[in-house]
């Protein structure tokens, strides 16, 4: 039982991170400015995916998903652009990353180590 939720809690990490990277994409397929020719995010985000999916022998790879949660939503805030786009009403586009997190910690609780 306890293996098979450590590896659901690594699978919504995983799909949390992945969905993020496609919100970045999304907002890159808008037309949003970023500073770069491919948004940074994208490639830190499926990055971090890889690290957790497959570094299941490293009882660290879950933390990588809990901070670059917490990498997107400070960056979120502090990007010009970031406080603007909640007072119009826009979703923050770092909810699906947020959401991630939670699964992160979990699982790195039961790691062993």
């Amino acid at each position: 039982m306890l293996r098979s939720m450590r590896e659901m809690a690594r699978a919504y990490t995983v799909l949390g991170l992945v969905v993020g990277a496609a919100g970045i994409g999304g907002l890159w397929a808008a037309g949003v400015e970023f500073p770069v020719a491919i948004p940074p995010g994208i490639v830190i985000l499926l990055a971090g995916a890889l690290v957790v999916g497959l570094g299941r022998r490293w009882w660290w790879s879950p933390a990588v998903g809990v901070l670059l949660g917490l990498f997107v939503a400070v960056g979120w805030a502090v990007s010009p652009s970031g406080w603007g786009n909640l007072t119009a009403g826009r979703a923050p586009p770092w909810r699906p990353v947020r959401r991630s997190s939670w699964p992160g910690v979990l699982t790195a609780r039961w790691s062993p180590g």
